[in-house]
């Protein structure tokens, strides 16, 4: 939910007390709803990719969409309508999503669990509990999931944790302490990169990058990058990319490039990114970033070349279609099509919507998600 998105956390909070009557009541599964996009591809390499929907800190309306490349139909709550024994659904913000083997493992932060399901059927298989949970990578048979621990909003907070799980017992079965509200991570070689926030206790940042080596899954050390740290993504030439926050007042957001060989900063880029996605060369970003002194919000869309890290001059949304994006806030690259994905939160309380964009930059089909949508697995 990006460090809880303080901007927006009495918002939202405002919004829970107006709504927790009406979700109290709700405790059918919300039907699921299919809506066709395209024509079949029964040979697509690609079979489709979840969406998680978070939904809004402490309504429980996290929801699971789905895209079936092979049907060409999408497919909208589909969480409740495979577990309908569940009574409040999916639960309360869907942070992360990611698939391993034959297994779907969503982290729902303010539930504090991860859900597992079968990925062919999408029915529960059991949940994980890991309190203020965040996000999960994989390795080696291993799910890796960050954690901030301590109530939410808790500038008291301990330090947070990752912990590690085999995904063949479904079992914690080792946990390691980093910085404090640890956010994305990435795996390089047999080490482990933690985006360490401190975003509970503004102007008190943490602005470390925690190293752990898997093989002892002890911290090794920390990289001093930048405050607020939140996205981690791994090319394929040994570096990460991660992104600073800023301090949404004077310190501005920058995206940063760490040598994994040397754990180092090798770069840093003037510019603020809220997200990205990288699929071979190519950084797709976008960048929603808030100002507590204008009061406002600035949105940005680019790229850039992984291989010699630079910017570069073309756009990945080139019909204008931007326009109509209220707040971007997930991106995906289908592997193969290289189609770009990009969700719209629009107003954070209602449903959003998922575009996308063809290898030229135009729009190829829009639909309806569930509330917020941000998170994405392709399933192969």
């Amino acid at each position: 939910m990006k460090n809880i998105n303080y901007k927006l956390l009495y918002l939202l909070l405002g919004c829970t007390l107006l709504v927790y009557g009406s979700c109290r009541k709700a405790q059918q599964p919300v039907p699921e709803v299919v809506t066709t996009l395209f024509s079949p591809d029964p040979s697509s390499v690609v079979k489709g990719f979840y969406l998680v929907d978070e939904g809004n800190l402490g309504s429980s309306k996290a929801s699971l969409d789905y895209l079936d490349y092979t049907t060409g139909q999408f497919s909208k709550n589909i969480y409740g309508q495979a577990n309908p024994q569940v009574v409040k659904g999916l639960g309360d913000v869907g942070n992360d999503v990611g698939i391993y083997g034959s297994k779907v493992y969503i982290v729902v932060n303010n539930s504090n669990k991860v859900e597992v399901l079968n990925l062919h059927t999408n029915k529960r298989i059991t949940q994980i509990d890991i309190t203020n949970c965040r996000y999960v990578t994989f390795h080696n048979g291993k799910a890796y999931v960050s954690a901030y621990l301590g109530k939410v909003g808790d500038p008291k907070a301990p330090n947070g944790a990752v912990n590690e799980i085999d995904t063949t017992t479904l079992q914690v079965t080792r946990t390691v302490t980093v910085g404090r509200q640890p956010e994305e991570m990435a795996i390089v070689g047999e080490k482990l990169y933690v985006a360490n926030s401190g975003g509970y206790s503004p102007p008190n940042y943490e602005r470390t990058v925690s190293v752990v080596d898997l093989a002892s899954f002890t911290e090794l050390k920390r990289i001093d990058v930048a405050i607020n740290l939140d996205r981690v993504k791994a090319d394929q030439y040994g570096d990460i990319y991660v992104t600073s926050r800023g301090d949404y007042y004077n310190i501005p957001s920058k995206l940063f490039v760490i040598d994994t060989k040397t754990d180092q900063v090798k770069k840093e880029f003037d510019f603020g990114v809220s997200n990205l996605w990288i699929d071979g060369d190519i950084a797709y970003m976008y960048s929603y970033e808030f100002s507590h002194i204008t009061g406002k919000n600035t949105t940005t869309y680019s790229m850039i070349n992984v291989k010699d890290e630079t910017v570069l001059n073309t756009k990945f949304i080139t019909d204008g279609t931007e326009a109509q994006i209220k707040v971007p806030y997930g991106i995906a690259v289908n592997p193969v099509t290289k189609e770009v994905l990009v969700t719209d939160a629009k107003d954070y309380v209602s449903p959003g919507t998922l575009y996308c964009f063809s290898t030229a930059g135009k729009k190829k089909w829009s639909v309806i998600t569930g509330d917020i949508p941000g998170h994405f697995a392709f399933a192969y």
